[in-house]
């Protein structure tokens, strides 16, 4: 059962109709579409057994050109998305008394810098990712709510169809990009490993390793 979540989520062609899917409109970042997530996950579902919070912007630009619409921005969709409906979903955790898992998808950039891609702003915020992760593991680890991170490199995209392969391909020390698959495999391994909590899992290619 999953309850999936985008602005327009309503209007996706990518979801097929199912008993089993609740599609919620709305911005992330507002508490109102929060809310309704987590009722709408209990009212079809009637518990709230893992989240994954895969909302996020990217994009980049000179540290000194970063405005401040772009920060609020940012701020909106890559930490105030995951805070409010994460707060929800650990409070309902908390209430069934039977655990539960949390998955972020930060950014493999936010550990290593990568020189050309002046992306400062947008790593601020993925890094703030990684910090509250290991912070929520340890929070609630005896309540048996695991809270982990997949953190990607380059991957292949809609976004990236205009993107020459060779800059592609050179993101990664491996000179392979990760798909979509490589991702969801990684975020379907930490919502089941029953003992993992607090792990950063970075699907980079190695980049995070540092210079290549």
């Amino acid at each position: 059962n999953v309850v999936a979540n985008s602005r327009k989520m309503t209007q996706s062609t990518e979801i097929a109709a199912s008993n089993h899917v609740a599609l919620v409109n709305g911005h992330i970042g507002e508490p109102a579409t929060a809310a309704k997530i987590v009722e709408t996950a209990l009212s079809r579902f009637e518990s709230i057994d893992a989240l994954v919070n895969n909302a996020g912007i990217f994009f980049t630009k000179p540290f000194t050109d970063y405005t401040a619409e772009d920060f609020k921005s940012l701020v909106s969709t890559n930490l105030e998305g995951f805070l409010y409906v994460t707060q929800l979903s650990i409070k309902q955790m908390l209430a069934q008394k039977t655990g539960g898992s949390i998955v972020t998808i930060t950014a493999a950039l936010a550990r290593n810098p990568i020189q050309g891609v002046t992306a400062a702003v947008p790593m601020m915020t993925k890094g703030g990712l990684e910090t509250i992760t290991q912070h929520l593991a340890m929070e609630y680890a005896k309540d048996g709510i695991r809270v982990n991170a997949v953190a990607p490199g380059a991957v292949y995209t809609p976004l990236h169809r205009d993107t020459p392969k060779d800059v592609m391909e050179s993101q990664s020390p491996m000179g392979r990009p990760s798909t979509v698959k490589d991702i969801t495999d990684a975020v379907m391994y930490l919502t089941d490993a029953a003992t993992v909590t607090g792990h950063i899992l970075y699907v980079d290619g190695g980049s995070h390793f540092g210079r290549w």
